[in-house]
């Protein structure tokens, strides 16, 4: 399914529609906030152990 999803969006004519302005703010503000590790996804696994 990820292989279709990728091949239809890779498509010039799926590329070519403009995106809502509201989306792409959306996505910018997401991607301006700083990466935080959630304490459930970290490891305390260390080379240095």
């Amino acid at each position: 399914m990820l292989i279709d999803a990728m091949e239809e969006t890779s498509r010039p004519e799926i590329r070519n529609v403009p995106c809502d302005k509201h989306v792409l703010a959306a996505v910018e503000a997401q991607l301006a906030r700083p990466a935080v590790l959630s304490p459930c996804y970290g490891s305390v696994f260390s080379f240095r152990n």
